[in-house]
């Protein structure tokens, strides 16, 4: 990798401990290729979506073999209802490429929230801001350093 994506620097400048893993990224299905390749728990692998509503954007993480309850991301996000973000909005917003969506140096800061699922576990796999680069890391480190909030937003 020729530079540090915004999510590692954020990460480094924070002085986080932190695994960087990368595999050969996919065209599609994502979360579920990185899975593959990285031979990872698919309960402990999080993909980084970003849902709409009348102009405003937040973030959910749930984990690959989830499904994400819109009706739950908008409930926690205080909003009557959330779709999931148009690929080019999430990416204006981001800065990042879809299938490489960060929680970390995002271009916006956005309200980010990350289910309840993963809150327990010794370490989860997120994003580290493009496709076929991951970071392993502790949840609670997802929440110290996205600024987000634990939630129950599974399906």
């Amino acid at each position: 990798m020729a530079s540090k994506t915004p999510a590692l620097n954020v990460l480094d400048a924070a002085g986080v401990s932190y695994r960087l893993l990368s595999y050969e990224a996919g065209n599609d299905h994502f979360g579920a290729h990185a899975v593959e390749e990285l031979e990872i728990d698919p309960t402990l692998a999080l993909k980084t979506l970003v849902v709409a509503n009348k102009g405003e954007f937040g973030v959910c993480c749930v984990p690959i073999s989830a499904r994400l309850s819109l009706k739950k991301a908008a409930r926690a996000l205080g909003w009557k209802t959330a779709a999931l973000s148009d690929p080019k909005d999430a990416q204006r917003v981001t800065g990042y490429i879809v299938g490489g969506i960060s929680p970390f140096g995002q271009k916006t800061a956005l309200p980010t929230f990350v289910s309840n699922s993963v809150k327990d576990a010794e370490l989860i796999t997120v994003s580290a801001g493009a496709r076929g680069l991951s970071v392993e890391i502790s949840p609670q480190q997802l929440i110290d350093h996205a600024d987000g909030t634990f939630a129950d937003l599974e399906a």
